[in-house]
């Protein structure tokens, strides 16, 4: 395997120009010869964007609205020739001068690429028909792109040890170095699990001491597989356990899907981003054979109503001069940032809301008031999930939740499934959720993008703690993009002050705030793990980085939030029944014992 770092003063000299490019004139150079302009501190791989001329990547990724900007340069396959330099020089980390003379398709060219490549292959497995990452494999595009044939080049392949959690699957044989889950993980995630280690030969990416990512500060976010141009990480497949249930005649099997799914599913089509498929989904999910198609909606309106019980009883209790309550309350929907906060944030378990997230609402209503309204014992009813998220595949084997989720499969592993059971999905007519548990509201689907669980559990804390009506539910002030918002509503006379986050670098500098007293004085923040929340979920559709995409599917979720009847979470009809047939009251003996959990530290390497 070829491993090329970028040279620390080319490096220095990049950073210095992106510095500058504020204040610098824009750069005129001339490519494959044709003359461009483009503004100070770009590449040369930005210019010839610019001019539509295609050079070939694998490990550069430059996703906007983020953090992520992967500068390792260590792939070599965008080397260009720059006139007056002696070596070839990586396009996508090399400034542009002025006057800069670049060919990007010269024999010495065509030939490194192609070497670089042959090198590449020599050391990778050669199993793509089975591979998971087949047909979306960057290393497979680029092999064809170059027109690769043959590689002249045979020797001893590197070998790992494979690494299986319950959400992700590390197979580092296909690891080409690239660097991209590091700069995830670390530069914009912030939680520090991979690193490039050992040298030349033995080098790759891995956890400290090599461990695996069960015993590491792995989050289980999934946005290191989000930007793995290969199949080195996947996530840990349940499509067949999926199979088998529903060919096991004495299983009653039912399926819940969550919010962002339907803002994301039909892209595996051929929709286009942001394309709503909530009734095509239950209609596939009902052609596979599930006896029943639930809604995580109805579930995201139940933990609206335990979570602001629980933000009102805070807030009370402060109002009237507890100074030692737990505030700001912290969302805990996301299990990603639960992992996240108990194990570097031990000092502040007593915070988030102890809420669990609607996933696992909904597997323990299902596991107990809906299997005896079925009649159907508890170990005959497998409840699986649709979701956007790999750490929920994790988050459905934590002991303390007691198996209420028996298996969770991803927005991408549904697609498999339903091509797989060759179901013509864009043909399909739209079906209705299976009731009670299939009926939501708005406040639920805006569970699936940043900032939607507090503007919900808003909706319904407002009319709670006032008495009155709330007439506008849209609380724009809480919607957007930024990494880090604030917001001040006002409930009545008090102005409620609210944080949020996406993106766990994000939470890090909220989280660093509240050890620091909590300045901006917040009462509730809320955080997701991933870009733009659960749309930009380490399972959902692979998006290439495009931030237009992620937007797009923001604009479906509100979309459906403003065609829902009912918009607030405790006038939910199925919820109202559900606590008075069942529940009691928000916060009551058996909501605590079914919707509610606790937190430990977690002490990883």
């Amino acid at each position: 395997m070829v491993h090329v770092w970028i040279d620390v003063n080319l490096r220095q000299l990049l950073e210095n120009n992106v510095k500058g490019c504020n204040t610098m004139a824009d750069i005129k150079l001339t490519i494959d010869g044709k003359v461009v302009e483009v503004p100070a501190g770009s590449t040369v791989l930005d210019a010839a964007k610019k001019l539509d001329i295609h050079i070939p990547t694998l490990c550069h990724l430059d996703l906007h609205d983020t953090k992520m900007v992967n500068k390792a340069a260590s792939c070599r396959i965008c080397v260009v020739e720059v006139e007056g330099r002696n070596n070839l020089a990586p396009s996508c980390a090399t400034p542009v001068t002025e006057g800069m003379v670049v060919t990007t398709n010269s024999p010495r060219v065509l030939n490194a690429r192609k070497v670089v490549l042959e090198l590449m292959v020599s050391d990778h497995p050669k199993d793509c028909l089975i591979c998971e990452q087949s047909g979306n494999c960057s290393l497979q595009y680029v092999s064809k792109k170059l027109g690769m044939r043959e590689v002249r080049f045979e020797g001893k392949e590197s070998t790992y040890k494979p690494d299986k959690s319950k959400s992700i699957v590390r197979d580092m044989d296909k690891c080409i170095m690239c660097r991209r889950c590091e700069t995830m993980c670390n530069d914009v995630q912030s939680v520090g699990a991979l690193s490039g280690i050992n040298r030349g030969f033995d080098a790759v990416v891995s956890t400290a001491f090599e461990v695996d990512l069960s015993e590491s500060v792995c989050t289980y976010c999934g946005q290191c597989v989000a930007v793995c141009p290969v199949g080195a990480l996947t996530e840990a497949e349940q499509t067949n356990d999926i199979i088998s249930a529903l060919a096991n005649p004495e299983k009653t099997v039912i399926i819940q899907t969550a919010p962002a799914v339907r803002a994301a599913l039909g892209e595996e089509f051929g929709l286009e981003p942001g394309t709503l498929v909530t009734g095509k989904m239950v209609a596939a999910l009902r052609e596979l054979g599930f006896d029943y198609v639930f809604d995580t909606d109805f579930a995201a309106d139940l933990t609206i109503m335990e979570e602001s019980a629980e933000l009102i009883d805070r807030l009370t209790r402060f109002l009237d001069g507890d100074k030692d309550v737990a505030l700001p309350i912290l969302t805990s929907c996301c299990p990603a940032w639960v992992n996240f906060f108990e194990g570097q944030f031990q000092d502040l378990l007593d915070i988030p809301s102890s809420a669990k997230s609607p996933q696992q609402m909904f597997g323990a209503i299902a596991k107990t008031y809906y299997a005896e309204k079925i009649n159907v014992p508890r170990e005959n009813l497998v409840v699986a999930s649709v979701m956007p998220c790999l750490a929920k595949k994790y988050e459905a084997d934590r002991e303390e939740l007691n198996q209420d989720v028996d298996m969770v499969i991803s927005t991408r592993e549904l697609a498999k499934l339903i091509k797989q059971a060759n179901i013509d999905f864009n043909s399909l007519e739209d079906e209705e959720y299976d009731q009670p548990l299939g009926e939501s509201t708005g406040a639920g689907v805006i569970f699936g993008t940043t900032g939607g669980v507090i503007e919900a559990a808003t909706r319904t804390a407002y009319e709670k703690l006032t008495g009155e009506s709330l007439e506008k539910v849209d609380f724009h002030e809480l919607r957007g993009f930024e990494g880090v918002r604030a917001a001040t509503v006002p409930v009545g006379d008090f102005d409620l002050n609210i944080g949020i986050a996406h993106g766990l670098g994000n939470a890090r500098e909220l989280l660093e705030e509240i050890r620091d007293g909590n300045p901006r004085n917040f009462h509730a923040i809320e955080i997701m793990a991933c870009p733009g929340g659960c749309i930009g979920g380490g399972g959902q559709p692979y998006h290439g980085g495009d931030a237009e995409i992620l937007k797009k599917r923001q604009a479906a979720i509100y979309t459906e939030d403003e065609r829902k009847t009912i918009r607030k979470s405790h006038e939910n009809p199925a919820i109202i029944e559900l606590y008075e047939n069942y529940l009691g009251e928000p916060m009551s003996p058996k909501a605590i014992e079914l919707l509610h959990t606790a937190y430990e530290p977690k002490d990883r390497v």
